[in-house]
């Protein structure tokens, strides 16, 4: 009887210590989840993409969609095995919003410093030199006559040229542009002297803008990569794997043939 008694009271302490370690325990957690459920966990991929610039989307009603940007996150929703859902912005502002509130799964885009506080990127792919577009007959024929009082040059609202330019040019004006499209009207108009951005996109701009000119040498380096929303860490892993092979295999750089990019090379 006393066996009995002491084996009883031996099981309820054990029960009362599984309670106990069950409900500090909290809820089981996921594990291994595959990388399509991490960075398309809606089911699709959804890239965020600006048109007006070949590192991201051109539309054309005749050669359908190109751009760097768009083929690459063609082929990134293919390696997922998802389908892929561009959803095109009219500025990368607007991208890169879309980045860090979730409302897009990834972007391809200048990784800059700040751009990293409020999204993460996988390894650069693509590099771009950094230049100036000015208008025919313009005042400025060279770099070393951009900062100077009285020049305006004119930016994308919110881009990197933008927080870069902003802060060294002393002397010239800095415009800030709604939207790249814009730019090529306003270097026309006056509005501004010279455009600031990637010369790869310079070079598409100039051709929309007679007797434009892409200046020599440049003020800087782009470096483009995959950026996701903050959260997603355990996809990283696929993100750098996917750049490094698409790197290897040519892949960036046939995407930024059939695009007509120029002045950028595929990142070692």
């Amino acid at each position: 009887m006393r066996a009995a008694m002491i084996g009883n009271k031996l099981a309820a302490q054990i029960a009362a210590i599984t309670l106990v370690i069950a409900a500090f325990a909290g809820p089981a957690t996921a594990v291994d989840l595959e990388p399509k459920q991490i960075l398309a966990p809606s089911g699709k991929l959804r890239v965020g993409l600006y048109p007006g610039t070949p590192t991201s989307i051109l539309e054309s009603q005749s050669e359908g969609p190109r751009g760097v940007g768009y083929d690459l996150g063609k082929e990134l929703a293919r390696q997922l095995g998802v389908p892929y859902e561009p959803v095109v912005f009219s500025k990368n502002a607007e991208v890169l919003e879309a980045v860090k509130t979730g409302a897009v799964d990834a972007a391809f885009t200048n990784a800059s410093a700040s751009r990293a506080r409020d999204m993460d990127f996988g390894p650069a792919y693509l590099e771009s030199d950094l230049g100036y577009l000015v208008a025919k007959d313009s005042k400025v024929t060279g770099s070393d006559d951009v900062d100077v009082k009285g020049v305006h040059v004119g930016v994308t609202a919110g881009s990197s040229s933008d927080a870069v330019l902003s802060r060294d040019l002393k002397n010239a004006e800095v415009v800030r542009v709604p939207a790249i499209r814009l730019a090529p009207g306003m270097l026309a108009a006056g509005s501004i002297d010279v455009f600031a951005t990637n010369k790869a996109t310079l070079f598409e701009l100039a051709e929309q803008a007679p007797g434009a000119k892409v200046l020599d040498g440049r003020w800087g380096v782009e470096r483009h990569a995959i950026a996701i929303p903050k959260g997603r860490d355990e996809g990283m892993a696929f993100v750098r794997k996917f750049t490094e092979d698409v790197k290897a295999q040519g892949l960036v750089d046939a995407a930024i043939a059939r695009s007509g990019l120029r002045a950028a090379t595929t990142a070692k």
